[in-house]
């Protein structure tokens, strides 16, 4: 979490393409939200059914946690768009960003309840402590 899922037309975008829209959303959530960049996750599928993209050529539905405001996810979609254009090498009319929110608590992140947002040190420590507490 966050996730972010882009769905594409068959062929659209290539390996390195998509490693760079990758990378690219990753860097635009943590310096939008502030969130490591060890949360971000991003999935290619061609042509997924359960993601259509009608007119679209490329769309990217990403799920990040509550909490985050209007500006901070617009922000994210027109970023997000913008990679979407360069390295898919297509127009912004042919690209649909959307940001939707999840509660914190409905999600796992190796097999714990991710924090809220401005939790996160306190979640990594705990992390740890229970990782050291298991070592011994």
């Amino acid at each position: 979490m966050p996730l972010y899922i882009c769905n594409t037309k068959k062929g659209t975008l290539s390996p390195e393409a998509k490693r760079n829209i990758a990378q690219d959303i990753t860097r635009i959530h943590c310096s939008v939200t502030g969130a490591p960049a060890i949360f971000v996750h991003a999935v290619f599928f061609e042509e997924a059914p359960f993601f259509p993209l009608e007119e679209k050529t490329l769309f990217v539905r990403g799920t990040i946690r509550k909490g985050r405001s209007a500006v901070q996810r617009e922000e994210i979609a027109d970023a997000v768009r913008q990679s979407l254009v360069s390295h898919g090498q297509t127009s912004i009319d042919e690209t649909q960003a959307v940001i939707l929110e999840t509660p914190a608590s409905w999600v796992l992140e190796g097999g714990e309840i991710m924090p809220e947002p401005g939790e996160e040190a306190e979640w990594f420590a705990a992390q740890q402590a229970r990782r050291q507490a298991a070592e011994v």
